[in-house]
């Protein structure tokens, strides 16, 4: 086990290659922000720590991120158990999400697709959906990609393969565009 200084130097270095990505986490954001401004919402999927964080974008745009403005609609794939249950046990897992885009999602919205290593098969294929729909895809990812990077409109890659510190700059590539959202719609 290292030591705590020696993560969070890992940490570090990590964020300080993540600046390379800088024009794509921008270009998503705006996408995102002209989705919302285009009447469209935000889908978000993702497995495992991926889906809490669906969940937490979703509840920062509908809610509020760090100013009073009106909720966003934004909606996380992950969070309805009788949706995630039955369509796993009647169908399968690999198509949970695809089959809420299928169903949810039109045209003017836009996925974010989640995976650390781009090569979860039941995200490929909500991605899929989505562009099939003709919905833009933003991949948030790390790695190499994986086979999302192929089916996103905007891919960010992390540039690392340690799967805490890909979340970690998920969670703060989240944030960052919550709060490009919020600015336009913040009351004064």
């Amino acid at each position: 086990m290292q030591t705590f200084i020696a993560e969070l130097e890992q940490h570090q270095a990590m964020m300080a290659r993540l600046a390379a990505c800088h024009e794509d986490i921008t270009a998503a954001g705006g996408l995102l922000a002209d989705t919302l401004r285009q009447g469209g919402k935000i889908l978000l999927c993702g497995n495992g720590g991926s889906a809490a964080d669906c969940q937490h974008i979703a509840a920062e745009l509908v809610v509020r991120y760090e100013k009073d403005r009106p909720g966003l609609a934004a909606l996380a794939l992950t969070t309805d158990s009788s949706i995630l249950t039955a369509h796993s046990n009647d169908v399968g897992f690999e198509s949970v999400f695809a089959r809420q885009v299928e169903a949810l999602a039109n045209p003017q919205d836009c996925l974010v697709a989640i995976s650390t290593s781009g090569k979860s098969p039941n995200i490929i294929k909500a991605a899929k959906a989505a562009r099939h729909k003709g919905m833009a895809v933003i991949a948030l990812t790390g790695g190499e990609g994986g086979d999302l990077r192929h089916h996103a409109s905007l891919a960010i890659i992390v540039p690392s393969t340690v799967t805490a510190r890909i979340q970690e700059a998920h969670i703060l590539i989240g944030h960052w565009w919550c709060g490009l959202i919020e600015s336009h719609y913040a009351r004064s």
